[in-house]
């Protein structure tokens, strides 16, 4: 660097900002078939030959359904302040809906009270992508009764760790679940079935309304709800060309827009529906598509 370098401007950050580490329950927990746990979606994909590297599964990950306790320790040695961890929906509610398994809550309850003493601040992510496997035996997320199954899911594990967990996410990165899951087929459940990744992703929308409503009937006002979206920046390859801006919102609406707009707007951009024509007698010959 030359003596007449400008020296970088110092980062700073909020008072209030939490350096942590996150997880997901299937990638570390381990303990498939314990405490009342039954499979999920992921259980069933990862076990289905071709569909991980190396035929790789969950079955056993990091064990840390049995060494939470040591897992915290290393946390408290990085000097983090926040761990981001996700329930597993089937060792709460194995069947999707119904009441909970208290061992699988118990888990969960110890996982707190463990980092909390440590001083570490829980942030509990409700769903990260691992639906019980009755819930997609009944249509999985193409249904719009596995939303409200989730509400219902959502206000078991506030009741059961809102006194002490402020933070809570209700859907990690909707777009996967509704995308990969459904239309190009790469993550669970598998399906490649474009019309409906398209009711997934609406039903996910429905789940982060009626989750965040149900977890804030049953714990305190402080307590934070928000959700996780892999947002992307989506820009035409030749900004003078018509074409390519108009395929660049159409990306940019389905990549983005469509969590985006209910969220934030209350509806989906109008561009991205085609309306149904009608047929001399008056009849409409489908329902709204995406374009």
């Amino acid at each position: 660097m030359s003596d007449s370098a400008t020296p970088a401007t110092p980062v700073t950050f909020p008072p209030a900002f939490l350096w942590g580490s996150a997880t997901s329950a299937y990638q570390i927990e381990g303990a498939v078939r314990e405490d009342g746990r039954t499979p999920s979606i992921w259980d069933t994909f990862s076990h289905t030959p071709g569909k991980t590297a190396g035929g790789e599964t969950g079955d056993i990950a990091n064990d840390h359904y049995h060494r939470y306790r040591d897992d915290v320790a290393m946390m408290a040695g990085l000097n983090l302040s926040a761990y981001r961890f996700s329930v597993s929906w089937p060792r709460v509610q194995p069947t999707g809906r119904g009441p909970a398994v208290q061992r699988g809550l118990d888990f969960y309850r110890r996982l707190v009270d463990e980092l909390l003493a440590k001083g570490i601040k829980p942030a509990v992510t409700l769903y990260h992508w691992d639906l019980p496997q009755e819930l997609e035996d009944a249509g999985g997320w193409p249904e719009r009764d596995t939303a409200y199954r989730f509400a219902e899911y959502a206000q078991i594990v506030g009741e059961a760790l809102g006194d002490r967990v402020e933070h809570w996410i209700t859907l990690n990165e909707p777009w996967c679940s509704a995308f990969l899951g459904y239309a190009s087929g790469v993550h669970a459940p598998g399906r490649t079935d474009p019309a409906a990744s398209l009711k997934a992703a609406h039903h996910l929308n429905l789940a982060h309304g009626l989750g965040a409503k149900a977890l804030r009937s049953v714990m305190p006002a402080r307590n934070s709800v928000a959700l996780s979206l892999n947002s992307s920046v989506v820009r035409p390859l030749s900004p003078g060309d018509p074409a390519d801006v108009a395929a660049a919102r159409k990306i940019d609406d389905l990549s983005s827009g469509v969590f985006h707009g209910p969220i934030l707007h209350g509806a989906y951009p109008g561009r991205c529906w085609r309306r149904p024509r009608r047929s001399p007698t008056g009849r409409t010959s489908s329902t709204a598509t995406w374009t």
